[in-house]
């Protein structure tokens, strides 16, 4: 077998994207746009379709679906299904239960990510009244958000992509509810699994978390306390501050000076008046060293913060957050919107750099100090989400009949093919807005544009694989590795190397990447290939095994403390049942 000069070139640039992407060090928007820009460079994808995959349906459809989750969501949907499924009282296994089957129905109909970003703090306000650690909860939920994505076909942007691929190979889309069957089945197998045994399989020490000394079961913060003038502090030495920092259950593990660290914990620099000491603590823990050490936060002393109308604020950071790969002092959020960053919490990693210099990473827990105001306005500014539902979202509770009927009959006129998809989603985003139900200033706030670089950029590489014979040399050697066995065992081994794949890459570019595979093989195998295209689309969403592999995994990393390896043990048995269930009902459904 002798490859093209093509076909080398774009499984090197397959290649640099899956590398990058699983080394996590850029953002998988710029990795893929690099890989597009060599690709066209290299002339391996024409110049007329540099930008083909901006304008694709899946493109569209996919930042259409991110809009009116948010509508949904003002008009008070998720609050009134919350008002009548959450209740702290009930029994471990009941509760998760019905927060995952809840889950689960609101991702078949919104995006996944978003119905994870409503339901996480109403879930983690559960597990505070019920004093156990949010651990045991936030991965199920956040399991069954996937799962429930894969029932329709705008619950994921991997069953976009598939349809609208099928769409372009065989000229004609996946409908609306054409994945229900095999994505219920997976979905009510996945959910009944979760609840009643994969929390079990997480580790002791994260389901045995004291809630009442460590918030939220998360790490403690890093925090930065200026040393005012008059501080009783001042002129000792940071090893004689041990006792007084014990009695408020904080560690000094530094000290800044002129924007300089001091080696190691400082334990001998004698402290004077605007050096900035660095202790690890809880929020409690930090408000309580201010008082006894004559202390205070980074920011009040400035005359930008005043003492009296201050508050602490916690929120994770999303992948779609402006925050991402930039720092507090970078983005000035101190003078730009009167909020300081006073902590943050990456699973008890301990920082070299500045608080306010640390470059912010997805699934950060940050603690922000500001009036009420300012940080409702920044929370939703920067797509922040609060660790407890504060009542910072204006709800328009009057609206939430009217934007369900418009939704609704989006819904029903896509399924039965009197409006195009991308049209009817259209339309009610555009009558969202008409009716502010989605503020104009919202609209484009509430598009995850890395996920539409993403996806723009693979699209043109992925059309000239397949254009090149890329995807026919794959297809030829997974029938070749499975030669001699039948037809659903060649489906199964497609399944479970389109998993591996999406539990370290991107769900959308693994769909993109595999989506032609599956129709060269089916083609090969003279078989229909809507089983193949089916189970890519599965396989793609079941990213179950890292937090790297979905977006939804990454956003409960730091609020559950969990640490890299937590997932697999609760992942792994679940990947293992979706092949399972999925393979029997794909074949029931969409024959051979």
């Amino acid at each position: 077998m002798v490859l093209t000069p093509d076909q080398i070139i774009l499984f090197a640039l397959l290649l640099f994207v899956f590398v990058f992407l699983i080394w996590g060090r850029w953002r998988y928007d710029l990795v893929a746009f690099v890989a597009l820009l060599a690709a066209l460079l290299t002339g391996v994808v024409p110049t007329q379709q540099a930008f083909s995959g901006f304008g694709h349906p899946a493109t569209v459809i996919i930042a259409l679906v991110l809009i009116i989750s948010r509508g949904l969501s003002n008009s008070g949907v998720i609050e009134l299904l919350a008002r009548f499924f959450v209740d702290a009282s009930r029994k471990l296994a009941a509760h998760i239960s019905i927060m995952s089957g809840l889950a689960a129905v609101l991702s078949a109909f919104m995006n996944n990510v978003a119905a994870l970003a409503l339901l996480m703090p109403l879930d983690m306000q559960a597990a505070s009244k019920a004093k156990r650690s949010p651990a045991v909860t936030l991965m199920p939920l956040s399991f069954a958000s996937i799962l429930g994505g894969m029932i329709t076909l705008i619950g994921t942007p991997p069953n976009i992509v598939i349809a609208e691929f099928r769409n372009d190979a065989l000229g004609k889309s996946f409908s609306m509810f054409d994945f229900a069957p095999v994505g219920l089945a997976c979905a009510a197998v996945g959910v009944a699994y979760v609840a009643l045994i994969g929390w079990r399989l997480l580790p002791a020490e994260r389901r045995k978390a004291d809630p009442q000394k460590e918030l939220f079961g998360l790490a403690d913060y890093i925090a930065e306390l200026k040393v005012p003038d008059g501080s009783p502090v001042i002129g000792k030495r940071v090893r004689e501050l041990d006792e007084m920092a014990a009695k408020s259950d904080v560690e000094i593990v530094g000290l800044i000076r002129t924007g300089r660290r001091m080696p190691g914990l400082a334990r001998i620099v004698e402290i004077k008046a605007g050096d900035i000491l660095i202790v690890e603590a809880p929020p409690d823990s930090i408000t309580e060293a201010l008082g006894n050490m004559g202390l205070e936060y980074i920011g009040t002393g400035e005359g930008v913060l005043k003492d009296e109308e201050l508050q602490l604020s916690e929120v994770v950071v999303p992948e779609a957050s402006p925050l991402v790969d930039r720092s507090a002092a970078s983005f000035r959020l101190l003078y730009r919107y009167r909020v300081a960053l006073v902590g943050v919490s990456r699973g008890g990693e301990r920082f070299r750099d500045h608080v306010r210099n640390l470059v912010i990473q997805p699934g950060d827990v940050l603690l922000m100090l500001g009036a009420e105001e300012p940080l409702t306005d920044v929370t939703g500014r920067l797509a922040l989400l609060p660790l407890a539902d504060r009542g910072q979202r204006v709800i328009q509770r009057d609206k939430v009949w009217l934007s369900v009927g418009i939704f609704s009959a989006a819904i029903l006129a896509a399924s039965f093919g009197i409006v195009y998809l991308p049209i009817a989603l259209g339309c009610v985003v555009a009558l969202m807005a008409l009716l502010n139900i989605v503020p104009l200033r919202e609209i484009y706030d509430s598009i995850e544009w890395p996920v539409i670089v993403l996806l723009g950029c693979m699209i043109p590489i992925g059309s000239a694989l397949q254009s090149t014979g890329g995807t026919a040399l794959i297809a030829e050697g997974i029938v070749s590795l499975s030669s001699g066995y039948s037809p659903v065992v060649v489906l199964a081994l497609l399944i479970i190397v389109t998993m591996t794949l999406s539990d370290v890459m991107n769900n959308t570019a693994t769909a993109v990447i595999a989506a032609p595979i599956a129709v060269e093989i089916a083609a090969r195998l003279s078989v229909n290939p809507d089983p193949f295209l089916m189970g890519v689309a599965v396989a793609a969403s079941c990213a179950f095994l890292t937090p790297i592999g979905h977006k939804n995994n990454t956003l409960i990393m730091g609020p559950g403390g969990y640490r890299f390896g937590d997932y697999w043990r609760m992942g792994l048995p679940l990947e293992i049942l979706i092949v399972a269930v999925s393979i029997p009902m794909i074949m029931w459904v969409w024959p051979m």
